[in-house]
């Protein structure tokens, strides 16, 4: 099981630092301007990683020095054709959200075979597997990536711009998604492959009945 991702923000004293991807520690501090004898105050403030001992730079509440969105890096079960659009959405999700959502739709696309569906039809292929049992969470966490991403590419009732939290959490469902019908099942079959045989058996027959 994949451990819970942790963003940057603002002012918080523990998260996964974007520069070294370790959950630590982050000691922050305000940037002043000197003049002469005095010091003046700014809108600048910088945070200190404990591990890598790097720092990342914050204007306004916001991360400015790196410039990358603060966003969860792709589960590592995500199918390798998906990756690179996670990837790319990500490094340019601080520059335009709409472009990132964009890109995560495709991402979305590229996942459905893998789930199940067929590719081709988002929305058809969401319908088959609800037929074929998938759960009420999956399937709205596949409708919201759906729905958001229409909306990158046809104008709708969602402005991105307005509203860049929306398609941030976007990455975080695409993860979620990944980890309940890739990653929880791998393990399952995992456990039960390592089972006894003479248990295997007994309950291939069991189930024979």
């Amino acid at each position: 099981m994949t451990q819970k991702y942790y963003p940057p923000e603002y002012k918080k004293k523990q998260f996964h630092c974007i520069l070294c991807g370790v959950f630590a520690s982050q000691a922050w501090f305000h940037l002043k301007i000197e003049r002469g004898y005095s010091d003046i105050s700014t809108n600048f403030q910088g945070s200190h990683c404990s591990h890598c001992r790097e720092f990342s730079f914050w204007y306004d509440e916001k991360m400015i020095i790196p410039s990358e969105a603060p966003i969860e890096p792709p589960h590592q079960d995500l199918p390798k054709d998906c990756v690179g659009d996670y990837l790319e959405a990500r490094d340019i999700f601080s520059k335009s959200p709409r472009a990132s959502v964009a890109l995560l739709r495709l991402c979305i696309q590229k996942m459905m075979p893998h789930l199940g569906g067929k590719g081709k039809n988002i929305n058809q292929d969401i319908g088959k597997l609800v037929d074929e049992g998938l759960s009420s969470t999956i399937q709205k966490a596949l409708d919201v990536c759906r729905v958001v991403g229409n909306n990158a590419v046809h104008p709708g009732e969602i402005n991105l711009k307005d509203s860049p939290k929306i398609a941030q959490q976007l990455f975080s469902l695409i993860n979620f998604i990944i980890e309940d019908r890739i990653t929880k099942p791998k393990e399952i079959e995992g456990l039960y492959s390592n089972l006894p045989e003479s248990n295997k058996n007994a309950i291939e027959k069991r189930d024979k009945k």
